[in-house]
């Protein structure tokens, strides 16, 4: 081999080596920035989705806190009082008659029944954290709790009762004399009564719904269908009316603002007229208090009429005659699913 051909592989080695030797930097290059880019992605789809769960948390529904001091010996009497048939004209009915703890504060009936089995006009709303609503009843008549105990004590088709018949029972029964003597100065009076029941029923909160705690900090209290129920809840327009510590209950609402309900249900009833009943203002007509919907998973059937026996059902209809649109199946059931974070407990017990 001459001189020549030796420099010209020669040169073609350190060609050869210097190409190579820039192909492995720039495969180390490409590496490194798709490295970099990963993580940077991985990274940005973490605070992304932190910021979504951040979002989550600060918007328009509030964790109950238990902070009111309340009178354990007014709120024990309240709820013997709550229990015991006493308060109704033929001693059968009690207010636990239409609000039962163990069934979610309600009753699970269209249309509650009174004393001698007489059906009410609306559909009994539960008692749970009813001290947490603006006003009580449907069609708001009553400002307050107390307010709210005349309605189904003296109403016929509930416990038929008068106070001075209440009154003298009660008097009469030397039990209840002493603790209402023990309680209040002067003794069994119709505000004194009233007052024990709100009592008790301002006791009636149940904390620490799996959506509570998630709202609190516990980004596992609830699952991504549940996530993605709660999305679509305020992205639709849901949260607009239920929001608040007690996811409604602090508001006033016109059934059927985008469609006729009351056309397309038929049977007009007096009670249908909600809060026009209590004001006569044509603008009031239809309007009801806007539910809570706490613990909603438990206390079927729902509406004022009781005319909806699921809450798929009730979500459906929402859809059409308050936010003006259809749900796919897939919006419903998630929807659904996060109406059951709600639940909550009581007593430390979930309901």
């Amino acid at each position: 081999m001459n001189k020549k051909t030796s420099l010209l592989n020669a040169a073609w080695q350190a060609c050869k080596q210097w190409f190579a030797g820039c192909f492995l930097v720039s495969l180390a290059a490409i590496l490194v920035t798709a490295t970099w880019c990963a993580e940077r992605t991985v990274q940005g789809s973490s605070e992304e989705r932190k910021a979504a769960e951040r979002n989550l948390v600060s918007g328009p529904i509030q964790p109950i806190r238990i902070t009111a001091q309340l009178d354990a010996a007014k709120v024990a009497l309240g709820n013997k009082l709550f229990h015991d048939p006493i308060l109704s004209k033929d001693n059968t009915v009690s207010c636990a008659t239409c609000h039962l703890l163990g069934k979610g504060g309600a009753d699970q009936r269209g249309r509650s029944l009174g004393i001698r089995r007489a059906e009410g006009a609306i559909n009994a709303p539960t008692v749970f954290n009813s001290s947490l609503n603006f006003k009580q009843f449907w069609d708001g008549r009553a400002e307050s709790l107390e307010d709210q105990v005349d309605g189904p004590a003296l109403s016929l088709s509930e416990m038929g009762s008068t106070w001075e018949e209440i009154v003298k029972k009660l008097i009469d029964s030397p039990s209840y004399r002493v603790d209402f003597e023990k309680l209040y100065r002067d003794g069994v009076k119709p505000a004194n009564v009233k007052n024990s029941i709100a009592e008790f029923e301002r006791s009636l909160l149940t904390p620490n719904a799996r959506f509570d705690k998630f709202l609190l900090g516990d980004d596992n209290a609830i699952n991504a269908q549940e996530k993605s129920g709660y999305r679509k809840f305020r992205s639709f327009g849901c949260a607009s009316c239920h929001q608040g510590i007690n996811v409604g209950g602090n508001m006033f609402e016109t059934l059927g603002a985008m469609a006729d309900y009351f056309k397309d249900r038929g049977g007009l009833t007096q009670a249908d007229l909600g809060r026009f009943n209590v004001t006569h203002k044509e603008d009031d007509r239809y309007v009801f208090k806007v539910p809570s919907l706490r613990n909603v998973e438990l206390t079927a059937p729902y509406f004022h009429d009781g005319s909806m026996t699921t809450l798929g059902e009730a979500v459906q209809a929402m859809a059409k005659y308050q936010l003006g649109r259809p749900l796919s199946k897939g919006d419903v059931t998630d929807i659904v699913a996060f109406l059951k974070t709600l639940t909550g407990e009581y007593q430390g017990r979930k309901l």
